[in-house]
């Protein structure tokens, strides 16, 4: 039963791809992203079910939830001490006009009713109204730019993956050979190379002199594939980088050399025990990075104009947008929650020998 979902949630991914790629809209794609969210949702409440996770779960998702009201109540907090206000200009306003601004928004109440207010509107999906897009919604906006981050962050995240993880097990199986050395000399170059050095050169190569791919913007296939590869450089050789170093160390074990005493090919025993044994280190450092690529990369969006949200996050902080910058931290500190809960759950089926509790 785990395997079918496993195989009907890849298969429901890869036909999301191919859609999105192929810019097909309509029905197909609805019933398609429902179809995917359906199944995900079946094969994680059956890998908590039959791994007997379920107390594990909740005692971690009320721990996600407190987590979450702490930073709310801290993000809060910080953004009032902060000298300044949301509305102060270099051009002094009326005082009629400053005290109708500040009680249309709540900004003349004490400061605990102000807390109160903001906590009760989150238990009721209301993230209040943007300071600086007028009659905005901070969901509404929320809605309307997380999609293309989190299309960047995913292609990027796959790209890294795809990428790194047979990056690493081809160095270490050749272990201090020539190839080795090359393949680490690239991973080093691009933990080493920041994104806004990365993009300009892809720019310059790929679409003033080539005349490949557009520089900039996001309308289409073609528009992803550089700020994809900006993005993807950096994870993709740090997951390379510790594929190789734990595969190294999984292979000098006494079961490695048991499997290969009883007659199993290089390539058996490569992928099927020393492969799957390598990705917890890998596995670990997914959290914080799945989280940071999916709730996209400032940088790169603004470089490469990606309606994003990037802009948001930059503007929302100079503008002292407050509802704004509240949002943005919960959404970014759910997804990092949510992330890490499910990289603990992979350990479970990675290595049935760790045992959460």
């Amino acid at each position: 039963m785990g395997k079918i979902l496993g195989l009907l949630c890849l298969f429901f991914v890869i036909t999301s791809v191919i859609i999105d790629l192929g810019q097909l809209e309509g029905l197909i794609t609805s019933i398609n992203l429902y179809a995917c969210l359906l199944v995900f949702t079946a094969t994680f409440v059956y890998i908590i079910v039959t791994q007997g996770l379920s107390r594990y779960v909740i005692k971690r998702t009320l721990e996600a939830l407190a987590t979450i009201f702490i930073i709310a109540t801290i993000t809060f907090l910080v953004l009032r001490i902060i000298p300044g206000g949301p509305f102060d200009t270099d051009k002094v306003l009326p005082p009629e006009i400053m005290a109708n601004i500040n009680a249309k928004y709540n900004l003349d109440k004490p400061l605990w009713h102000q807390y109160f207010l903001y906590i009760g509107g989150i238990f009721q999906g209301d993230l209040g109204q943007s300071y600086k897009f007028i009659g905005r919604d901070v969901s509404e906006i929320i809605a309307e730019s997380f999609p293309n981050s989190f299309k960047l962050g995913f292609y990027s995240l796959l790209l890294a993956y795809l990428v790194g993880i047979p990056l690493g097990l081809y160095a270490a199986a050749k272990h201090n050979s020539w190839w080795d050395s090359f393949f680490m000399f690239l991973a080093n170059s691009g933990v080493a190379v920041p994104s806004f050095l990365v993009a300009p050169v892809l720019i310059i190569i790929f679409s003033y002199n080539l005349r490949w791919f557009p520089p900039a913007l996001w309308n289409g296939p073609e528009y992803y594939i550089l700020p994809v590869l900006t993005l993807g450089v950096r994870p993709s050789s740090v997951i390379a980088r510790l594929t190789r170093s734990s595969v190294l160390d999984v292979i000098r074990s006494d079961f490695i050399r048991t499997a290969k005493s009883k007659g199993l090919s290089e390539r058996v025993v490569l992928y099927k025990h020393v492969l799957r044994n390598s990705l917890i280190p890998v596995l670990t450092i997914s959290g914080p990075l799945i989280a940071g690529l999916l709730s996209g990369t400032f940088i790169v969006e603004h470089i490469f104009a990606v309606p994003g949200m990037g802009k948001h996050f930059i503007q929302s902080v100079t503008n002292r947008d407050y509802p704004l910058i509240l949002g943005l931290t919960l959404l970014y500190s759910a997804i990092l929650v949510f992330a890490n809960l499910l990289v603990d759950l992979l350990y479970a089926i990675v290595d049935p020998r760790i045992k959460l509790s």
